[in-house]
C-alpha cells in the first residue's frame, strides 16, 4: 500500500486532476472596473457572427455569451474559456471603451503545468490590444517556453474575444 502511493505520488497521479482556482468572477470584476458598475449584458450570436470568431481565432468550439457585462464607464468584461492543453482555462478580458484590452486575468487553470501563463508579466503583452491587431503567439504574443499550447490558446481566445467586440458589442450603448 505504502509503495503503490509514493509510486502514485511520484507519477503526479494525484496533482494533475486538481483544478486551480486564481481568481472568481467577482474578484476579476473588482481588479478590472476599478468601482464602476456593470449589468450582465448577455450576447446571442448568429452562426456568422460564430464563424468569422472562428476563422480569426482558432477557436472552434461556439463562444458561450451568457458571460458578458457592460460597464457603465463604456467598457465591457467578458468571461471565456478555451482548451489549453487538455484541460479548460477560464479567463476574463476587460475591454476599455475604446475598443482595447484592459486587462486579462486567467481565473481557473485545469492543467499539471504551463500555469506561468497567469503571471502578470505575460498578461501584460494583451493590453491596447485590439481586434484589428494579430493577437497571435510569436507575432505579437511571446511565447513561453514549456507552457505553448496554453500561450496559443489563450492568445487565441482574447483575439475571439475581441472580434466578438467588434461583431457585436462595439457601439452599444
Amino acid at each position: 500500500m505504502k509503495k503503490a502511493f509514493i509510486l502514485a505520488v511520484m507519477l503526479g497521479a494525484f496533482s494533475a486532476s486538481e483544478a486551480k482556482e486564481y481568481l472568481s468572477v467577482e474578484q476579476a470584476q473588482q481588479l478590472m472596473v476599478s468601482g464602476h458598475s456593470m449589468t450582465r449584458a448577455p450576447v446571442n450570436l448568429s452562426a456568422e457572427q460564430q464563424s468569422k470568431m472562428t476563422d480569426a481565432s482558432s477557436v472552434k468550439f461556439p463562444f458561450d455569451g451568457k458571460n458578458v457585462w457592460k460597464v457603465a464607464d463604456g467598457g465591457w468584461f467578458v468571461v471565456d474559456q478555451v482548451v489549453g492543453k487538455h484541460e479548460f482555462i477560464t479567463y476574463a478580458v476587460g475591454i476599455n471603451a475604446d475598443g482595447t484590452v484592459k486587462q486579462v486575468d486567467v481565473l481557473e487553470y485545469n492543467e499539471s503545468y504551463g500555469y506561468e501563463v497567469k503571471e502578470r508579466s505575460w498578461m501584460n503583452q494583451f493590453i491596447g490590444k485590439t481586434a484589428a491587431m494579430p493577437i497571435k503567439l510569436n507575432q505579437d504574443i511571446k511565447n513561453i517556453s514549456g507552457a505553448t499550447l496554453s500561450c496559443k490558446h489563450l492568445s487565441d481566445g482574447v483575439k475571439r474575444v475581441m472580434v466578438m467586440y467588434e461583431l457585436a458589442l462595439k457601439g452599444q450603448k
